[in-house]
């Protein structure tokens, strides 16, 4: 399927842009950008010239994705959510060598108005809540919250809770999947529907 482009929209020459992603209302999506396929960019969005974004991505509206900044497949970024590429910045002083990286792992959900300060990786499917501030990186399935952000609880790949026994073991009862908590890390042991162990 081929993409669709609002005609209020701005795409550049130079943006590569996947098959079957849709862009809306306003969004600017700057030369050397790479969106992959399936992708959804709301009204009002802005994508970097050295921004990526992977397979079935969904950006809300009003979201700015910043040079350096990554977002994997199926990664998913409320209304209003704020990224950032540079610790310090000043209007005077040019900092664009500066530039700290983002990463946001296979499957996250970014809440709305979540604010991710610049050089942090988000886990894969973990899950930031709305107003979090995130200043360091996250755990895979970690859900945190809060202002600084702080571990709160886990969450599976389909977004069901997870809470461990006191031997450490959590399921999914959306999906049947068994995962095992040890040592603040959370990693899924098996699913009814693939070999696949998700954290790609």
């Amino acid at each position: 399927m081929d993409q669709f482009i609002h005609p209020s929209a701005i795409v550049d020459d130079g943006a590569q842009i996947g098959a079957g992603t849709r862009i809306w209302h306003f969004t600017h999506v700057c030369a050397g950008a790479r969106i992959g396929p399936d992708c959804s960019l709301g009204q009002n969005v802005f994508v970097g010239s050295a921004a990526v974004l992977g397979r079935g991505v969904k950006v809300q509206n009003n979201v700015s994705v910043y040079d350096a900044v990554t977002l994997e497949d199926e990664v998913f970024c409320g209304p209003s959510v704020v990224f950032t590429n540079v610790y310090n910045p000043r209007a005077a002083i040019v900092r664009k060598d500066e530039y700290r990286p983002t990463l946001v792992r296979r499957g996250a959900s970014l809440g709305a108005n979540a604010t991710i300060v610049c050089g942090v990786t988000i886990g894969c499917y973990g899950m930031v809540a709305a107003g979090a501030v995130v200043k360091s990186d996250t755990a895979d399935y970690s859900v945190v919250a809060g202002v600084p952000a702080r571990h709160v609880g886990w969450i599976s790949r389909q977004g069901a809770s997870l809470v461990p026994d006191r031997d450490g073991y959590a399921t999914c009862h959306l999906s049947g999947e068994r995962y095992r908590v040890e040592a603040g890390r959370c990693s899924i042991l098996s699913s009814p529907f693939s070999a696949s162990s998700g954290q790609g």
